[in-house]
């Protein structure tokens, strides 16, 4: 998913449950900054403190990925949820979406409401949740199960609609090439490299073989995997499958605010007032941006929450601006006042959960 469903979408759930906006900007800011945080750096601080920074993206085309240590630590635990569905490892990675394995998350994320990171680590889970009614089917890690026949890849779009269907196939071609080229510049730097590491570098690594069409709310499309074991073709219904996810983030916001009741506003709205509105957004035919807009739009005409508002903009940079103050700072519990510290809190506690705790309560060791 993209920053149209990560903050906006995250944040129209939460409001629309009855959260109040100051709360809900924190909670969506933190869905989206999953997204955007991809630095692996430290602050040493002179009192003897330290922060570490927890990366939990990296862009899908840069070579980082190419770590698989580094795939286990970013991609599983907050974009791919494993299933845990089939008889090999490779397959019980595979993310499914509302998966018993995510909704265990959830309740046990819920139980942190009320810490002083509470805010940001639902705001986490909501990523988490929701991107796995995006990515089911394609696992975190490099592996022949996420392999795609590119040439079975088709549009199902109406043929009329040329211009957002040039959009998206200008898109993906973009996409494709970047990629191609990073990895021709990796291995022109790397030619001592064993065949191991090349047979590792090129398997497929998430959606990537599907470019961003599973993270677009409008698409309908199909495609068929390369794996020949057992796996059916893929049919997607992007816009139905979204609006699964949002009504699943509506229900969760809404028991979140049953534990968090200081950061209630309204009584909100329930999902089925909103229905229509949402899968009316869902369809929006747009970029980012205009899909974005989309959202704020309908807030501001009030079709989505208690009281017609705006929805408040995204605190991305003013937490990358922090991380900047805190190079400077002498004393190590200042960090404590900045969200994003809160931020990485939320995400490392989250990280060690799902890995040394979750998985392996499903008998999967992955780290």
């Amino acid at each position: 998913m993209q920053k149209d469903m990560h903050y906006y979408g995250t944040y129209a759930m939460a409001r629309a449950a009855g959260i109040c906006p100051k709360a809900c900007q924190i909670i969506a800011t933190a869905a989206e900054f999953v997204d955007d945080n991809g630095k692996k750096e430290h602050i040493p601080f002179p009192d003897g403190g330290r922060l570490d920074f927890v990366p939990t993206a990296h862009h899908v085309t840069s070579l980082v990925n190419r770590d698989v240590h580094d795939q286990r630590l970013v991609w599983l635990p907050f974009h791919f949820i494993p299933g845990n569905l089939g008889d090999t490892m490779h397959e019980k990675l595979i993310c499914q979406k509302d998966s018993d394995i995510v909704r265990e998350l959830v309740e046990n994320n819920l139980k942190m409401a009320t810490k002083p990171f509470g805010l940001f680590s639902i705001g986490i889970t909501a990523h988490v949740y929701a991107d796995t009614f995006a990515h089911y089917g394609f696992s975190g890690i490099s592996s022949p199960w996420n392999r795609i026949d590119q040439s079975t890849i088709e549009i199902l779009e109406p043929k009329r609609e040329h211009s957002i269907r040039k959009y998206i196939e200008d898109k993906a071609s973009k996409f494709s090439k970047k990629f191609a080229s990073e990895i021709k510049d990796f291995f022109d730097s790397k030619t001592s490299l064993g065949g191991e590491f090349a047979e590792d570098a090129t398997a497929g690594l998430g959606h990537g073989g599907a470019y961003t069409y599973p993270d677009r709310p409008f698409m309908k499309w199909k495609f068929q995997y390369e794996h020949p074991k057992g796996r059916s073709p893929g049919v997607r219904d992007n816009p139905a499958t979204f609006l699964e996810a949002c009504e699943k983030l509506h229900a969760m916001f809404l028991a979140f605010v049953k534990e968090h009741t200081d950061v209630k506003a309204d009584e909100g709205r329930t999902f089925d007032e909103i229905r229509d509105t949402v899968t009316k957004i869902l369809n929006e035919k747009k970029d980012c941006q205009g899909r974005s807009d989309a959202w704020n739009q309908a807030a501001k005409k009030g079709d989505l929450f208690f009281e017609a508002e705006e929805i408040l903009p995204y605190l991305g940079e003013s937490w990358e601006n922090e991380l900047e103050e805190l190079k400077e700072c002498e004393h190590s519990k200042i960090a404590l006042d900045k969200s994003v510290y809160r931020f990485f809190q939320a995400a490392a506690i989250h990280r060690t959960y799902v890995l040394r705790e979750l998985l392996p309560s499903h008998s999967i060791v992955a780290d």
